[in-house]
This record gives C-alpha cells, sequence and structure tokens, in this order.
C-alpha cells in the first residue's frame, strides 16, 4: 500500500482545517501552515485568484518542497446581489468573527423573501516541484458550489461561518445543525474536495490508495 500525499494547509482557520482533514483523508494527508509562515493579503478578484495567491505564496515561502493547498470559499446571497462574495470572512469588517458576519448578513436582508444563495469553495493545489514534474503541471485547480437559502435567524451549534443560517436546497436542517459526515456529503468544500481527488488521479499524482 502506497503512502499518501500529505499537503499543507494555507489556513489560519481552524474549522476549514477539520473539515479538510476529514473530506481529503486518507488519500491526502493535512498539515498545518507552520507558524513562522503568514499569508498575505487576499486581493484577488475571484475566488480561484485568491485560493491560488495563498497557495503560491505558502509554497514558495517552502521552496516547493511540499504540496500546499489553499481554498477560498464564501457565500453569495441573491437578495443582496451576489455579497458578500469574496469578502465572507470579513463582511462586518477585518477580524469581526463568525457572529457578527451573520448578524449583519440577515440585517442587510431584513425581510427580503430573496433569501437565495449559494456557497462557493475554489480549491487550489501547488504541487511540489517533484509532482509537478511527474503530472506535467503545477497547479491544480477545481470548484464546487452548493445552493440553498438563508433562514431568518441562526439555527444549530455546530459548524462555523455561516452554517447556521444556511439551508441547503431539500433539507430541514441549517448546516450548523446537521452532522458532520452529512455537511461533508452535500457541501462546496466537500464537492470541491472530491473533485480534487478525482482530478489527481487522472493525473497519476495519486494512486487508488496514496500516491
Amino acid at each position: 500500500m502506497t503512502e499518501p500525499l500529505r499537503v499543507v494547509l494555507a489556513t489560519g482557520n481552524p474549522g476549514k482545517a477539520r473539515e479538510f482533514g476529514r473530506l481529503l483523508g486518507p488519500s491526502l494527508l493535512v498539515d498545518s501552515l507552520p507558524g513562522s509562515i503568514a499569508l498575505p493579503e487576499e486581493t484577488g478578484m475571484t475566488f480561484m485568484a485568491n485560493a491560488r495567491l495563498k497557495a503560491d505564496s505558502v509554497a514558495e515561502a517552502l521552496g516547493f518542497s511540499a504540496a500546499v493547498l489553499a481554498d477560498d470559499s464564501g457565500l453569495e446571497v441573491t437578495g443582496l446581489h451576489g455579497r458578500p462574495g469574496i469578502l465572507s470572512a470579513r463582511f462586518a469588517g477585518d477580524g469581526a468573527g463568525d457572529e457578527k458576519n451573520v448578524a449583519k448578513l440577515l440585517r442587510e436582508l431584513g425581510d427580503s423573501k430573496q433569501r437565495g444563495a449559494r456557497f462557493v469553495c475554489a480549491l487550489c493545489l501547488v504541487l511540489s516541484t517533484p509532482l509537478a514534474v511527474k503530472a506535467g503541471v503545477r497547479h491544480v485547480e477545481v470548484e464546487g458550489v452548493l445552493t440553498g437559502t438563508i433562514t431568518w435567524a441562526p439555527r444549530g451549534l455546530d459548524g462555523f461561518g455561516y452554517d447556521p443560517v444556511f439551508l441547503p436546497a431539500g433539507w430541514a436542517l441549517t448546516l450548523a445543525e446537521a452532522k458532520p459526515a452529512d455537511k461533508d456529503r452535500v457541501s462546496h468544500r466537500g464537492a470541491a474536495s472530491r473533485a480534487l481527488l478525482r482530478l489527481l488521479l487522472e493525473l497519476h499524482v495519486l494512486g487508488e490508495t496514496g500516491v
């Protein structure tokens, strides 16, 4: 049995780190971002541009000696003309935190009936130099989407970000009320993670049980 591929996750968000550890194992083993490496400012105009920016920055800091995975994800709400979008994590201001971001979202939506929304996750994996030579590419990029609606008030204690107010299409529970396995099955990060694993198999970066 071959060894799984180790990847450094370019995030300081512990919630994302836990989810990607579940979603990508056992084919990929997710390592935390070294404390000595700072993430760059997210100046991209799209989710993928920001994911690529973070992955490239960390990979360069590591001398391209390890595979680096970055995501950029967020919420797009119909009634807010696609906002908060790429500003989802700092919708209520830098360092505002989940509760303030959710509160601002509900406040701006008010009593609007246009509560359709979607979560988007863009993943960018920068391969180490040996793997890039093997695969013939340096960057592996995929995207996942989850559609649903925004509830009138937060529900549930699990999850993070906007999970307490996001009701996936066809569900009676918010993502924050769901069991982790059920969330992973439908989430935007789950969809993107499965697409990433399929593509790595096609590129022969992964075998059926690892690299």
